[in-house]
């Protein structure tokens, strides 16, 4: 190799480093505002129901609903028409920020150790963190995609994934009753919280 491939090569093997540290600085640090804005708003909600609201314009803006709802569906999704999309996503977001809300008790914040990110593959990111609440440890790893912005589109907490979780539930409703069943059991879940 003569001397101006090989500095060719290293330019862009040095680029491709530098992009690659700061995408994943970049999505660190988007997360790290996502829950510093989580925090905040659950330290000022005066009780549940205050608590899912404030949530759910800072959920909606750091969290791609779509990108996750589609991939819990599955292969199914293809299938849906715009409509029931369009109704099986707002659902769904509505049912994660109520469950992820009743996770936090306004007034006690968590303690929460993002460390580096990696990336699996471009425009794609893994951020493991600890969190501790409650006098207890999690490990959690967000999964972020770079679309507009770097977004959450799955939590994995102590190894489970959100996404597979609900995949299972789907994907077995999907299977009973195509498109309906899933937009029905999803409707459910949300008018009848357990």
């Amino acid at each position: 190799m003569n001397l101006r491939k090989f500095l060719l090569l290293a330019t862009a093997l040095v680029f491709c480093g530098t992009a690659f540290a700061s995408s994943t600085a970049e999505a660190e640090k988007r997360l790290q505002v996502a829950v510093n804005e989580v925090l905040n708003a659950a330290d000022q909600a005066s009780g549940s129901a205050a608590l899912v609201e404030s949530l759910r314009p800072i959920l909606e803006k750091r969290i791609s609903f779509d990108a996750m709802t589609r991939r819990a569906v599955g292969p199914g999704w293809r299938q849906f028409t715009p409509d029931q999309q369009r109704k099986a996503t707002d659902l769904f977001t509505t049912l994660v920020i109520r469950t992820y809300s009743s996770k936090l008790t306004p007034g006690m914040r968590p303690v929460v150790n993002i460390k580096p990110a990696t990336s699996p593959a471009p425009g794609r990111v893994e951020v493991p963190t600890t969190l501790v609440y409650d006098g207890s440890r999690y490990d959690v790893v967000y999964r972020m995609e770079e679309a507009k912005d770097w977004q959450i589109t799955d939590v994995v907490i102590e190894g489970v994934s959100l996404i597979a979780n609900y995949r299972t539930q789907f994907d077995d409703q999907f299977k009973k009753g195509g498109a309906n069943a899933v937009v029905n059991a999803l409707s459910q879940s949300v008018n009848n919280p357990k």
